[in-house]
């Protein structure tokens, strides 16, 4: 089980390439050979391993499971296969948060999102011809610049006004200007809420804004992981100073949180990831009170729920990341990367996922419901620009 893309390292060389300027190409000795550009390292085999019943859970369901991973700058597509797994790799810049809604996949990057819809009609025709029952392209991109993109969400869109769109809204926590925000061809963003406590919209984070949850098709609450007011404030207390907000009221349901991440609407509960433990819990709106469902291996960020099962993200901890300082950080040696299916009746572990090399830290992870087996098609070979989907004649 193994897969091959580029390293960590690559990636970064990608995102921002040495290029010469005039200056530099006037003071090279005349009649110089110019230097070869640097070749970038050698990719880094992709291993992972799985138990029995991760797959047989997938199958179970009927589902493939996305996970993104900004380390390593991949979007991971797990589709079951036989009694194993196949784990398709696809390349983007910085992916963060991952929202389906039907057709429709929306992947926030580090300066625009991504939207791709599925092409059903051509997934059979996908090598392996037979294989695919779904196939996921790009279709358009909307340039945001650098605003933080965490999590994005599908919302109804409930408008009044004459002629809008009744297509589903996305909605975007940006944690950089620490507000909730939606899309305008016009605009980089349009900021629609922010915390109570966050008096200007400014480029900050001054709360780590980062996390939505939706309850009947609108944003319900978030997840930060400060109170602050100011530039990084929240850095200051990241063991205890997260909190969980109703939007509609701005009122906490609950604070002191360990770096609270991917709060969930499931079966009339609230769920949250405490990441600085590595726990899923469930939270009591009335009193604030949480109840641990289980403590897993990990820093926990990324959360897909399907009836009795949650599917929790699992990331490592470096020594320089934003993430350490916090409980878990004390078991560094002993913390996993991947993804563990955990039963919601028991708490106990129904399966895992983990990636064994190449990927450390992921960020979200989202089911796609009803498709076993999907292609994502990339960029980083010429099938795209040979991929052509238009209407049925007299359309």
């Amino acid at each position: 089980m193994s897969e091959t893309y580029p390293s960590r390292s690559q990636a970064q060389l990608e995102s921002a390439p040495h290029t010469s300027s005039a200056s530099e190409a006037s003071q090279a000795p005349p009649g110089a050979a110019r230097q070869p550009p640097p070749q970038p390292p050698p990719p880094v085999a992709f291993h992972y391993a799985q138990t029995d019943s991760f797959a047989a859970l997938l199958n179970q369901l009927g589902a493939s499971l996305l996970v993104s991973t900004y380390q390593a700058n991949k979007l991971l597509a797990v589709r079951a296969s036989g009694p194993g797994l196949s784990t398709l790799v696809r390349t983007f810049d910085k992916p963060m948060g991952l929202a389906v809604d039907g057709a429709r996949l929306a992947i926030g990057t580090r300066k625009e999102v991504w939207f791709l819809r599925n092409a059903p009609d051509i997934a059979p025709r996908v090598e392996p011809v037979g294989m695919h029952d779904a196939c996921f392209l790009p279709r358009a991109s909307h340039v945001t610049g650098e605003i933080g993109i965490h999590e994005v969400a599908w919302a109804e869109n409930r408008s009044q006004d004459p002629g809008a769109s009744s297509q589903p809204e996305l909605w975007i926590v940006s944690t950089r200007f620490s507000c909730l925000c939606t899309l305008h061809a016009d605009y980089s963003f349009v900021p629609r809420w922010r915390p109570p406590f966050i008096t200007a919209l400014a480029a900050e984070d001054r709360c780590h804004l980062n996390g939505l949850a939706m309850v009947d098709g609108r944003p319900a609450f978030v997840s930060a992981l400060g109170t602050t007011d100011i530039a990084d404030g929240w850095r200051a207390d990241k063991p205890r100073g997260g909190c969980i907000i109703d939007i509609a009221s701005g009122e906490f349901v609950c604070h002191g949180l360990s770096m609270p991440h991917s709060p969930r609407w499931h079966d009339r509960r609230l769920l949250v990831l405490e990441s600085g433990t590595g726990s899923l819990a469930v939270v009591d709106r009335s009193s604030g009170r949480r109840e641990t469902v289980v403590e897993l291996p990990g820093f926990t960020r990324g959360l897909a729920l399907a009836g009795n099962y949650a599917f929790v993200g699992l990331s490592k901890i470096r020594a320089t990341s934003a993430m350490d300082g916090v409980p878990i950080a004390s078991r560094r040696d002993e913390l996993k990367c991947g993804v563990a299916a955990v039963d919601l009746r028991s708490g106990r572990l129904a399966g895992m996922l983990e990636f064994q090399t190449a990927v450390e830290e992921i960020f979200d992870v989202q089911l796609l419901p009803g498709i076993r087996f999907p292609e994502v098609m990339g960029f980083q070979k010429d099938s795209l620009q040979h991929t052509f989907i238009i209407p049925p004649e007299g359309h």
